[in-house]
């Protein structure tokens, strides 16, 4: 039987091709606003698509934090991607205007020091020894949309790193919760890989 996993649907832009990417591992993919189904899901994937302050409003309208917080709290997996990523942090700073986070790792999002931005594109990403997030990826090429990032690796965790102008968190494998600045969904065979990776920890 394949595993359940819940796309939270929060208002967050287009995030149809993150549901049909996890669709193809062979899961069961539901995305939806109900936390219930959330809370009971194998897998919940919060993705992420505009300004840090928006989805943290997104996310404390559907009362979704709790929810993130809780299934981080009890080792039930959670990914999340782009901004999804960033909301796990404590703060998001945007324009003069700093944001409160969901909290889960310590540390500021703030804008990328680089002669060019947004960071758009592929680029490479330094992963960390002993990754099952990954494991089995011979080309470490990941797609990048965004002009924020976290810049300080959570302890305790394993976390990879671009640099573009300056180093910053890629994603983070922090026990069941796993967290990419990049679009898996938009990675190709790396991507799909890294998805399936993470749906081989669902029970």
């Amino acid at each position: 039987m394949s595993p359940t996993v819940v796309v939270l649907d929060y208002g967050s832009g287009n995030i149809r091709s993150a549901v049909r990417a996890v669709e193809r591992t062979g899961a069961t993919v539901e995305l939806t606003t109900d936390l219930r189904a959330a809370e009971s899901a194998a897998g919940l994937v919060v993705p992420g698509v505009g300004a840090f302050a928006s989805v943290m409003a997104g996310l404390r309208d559907t009362g979704a934090v709790d929810v993130i917080r809780a299934r981080h709290a009890a080792s039930r997996p959670v990914l999340g991607i782009c901004v999804g990523l960033q909301v796990l942090f404590a703060r998001g700073s945007e324009h003069g205007v700093t944001t409160d986070g969901i909290g889960l790792w310590p540390g500021d999002v703030r804008r990328l020091h680089a002669p060019v931005i947004p960071h758009m594109g592929w680029d490479t990403v330094e992963a960390p020894a002993g990754s099952a997030m990954f494991a089995g990826i011979e080309d470490e090429r990941f797609y990048f949309v965004h002009s924020y990032a976290a810049h300080t690796p959570p302890a305790g965790t394993r976390t990879a790193i671009t640099t573009h102008g300056e180093p910053f968190v890629a994603a983070v494998e922090d026990g069941t919760t796993w967290a990419t600045q990049f679009h898996p969904e938009k990675s190709g065979d790396a991507g799909a890989r890294l998805l399936a990776n993470w749906v081989t920890t669902l029970d």
